[in-house]
């Protein structure tokens, strides 16, 4: 299980707010002012981080935090 603080520190350093105002239903484009190349460059860094293989199918879909995390759990446990 991934730790939400950890998870949002990483999320924070792609965007100017703060680990302690993001919630799960925080969208990355919308709310937390994501652009394209921050989303791509976040989801190497969460590759790297985390051990795992972001497929695009799969990362298309996420929208907010909630939605990466859950990827993230559900790949890191079919391991």
């Amino acid at each position: 299980m991934l730790k939400e603080n950890k998870f949002k520190e990483i999320i924070s350093q792609y965007c100017e707010v703060k680990p302690d105002d993001m919630h799960e239903n925080s969208r990355f484009r919308e709310d937390l002012g994501f652009s394209s190349l921050d989303f791509m460059s976040l989801l190497g860094e969460l590759e790297d981080e985390y051990d795992i293989e972001l497929e695009e199918d799969k990362i298309i879909n996420i929208h907010t935090i909630e939605e990466a995390m859950n990827l993230i759990n559900d790949l890191k446990e079919a391991v």
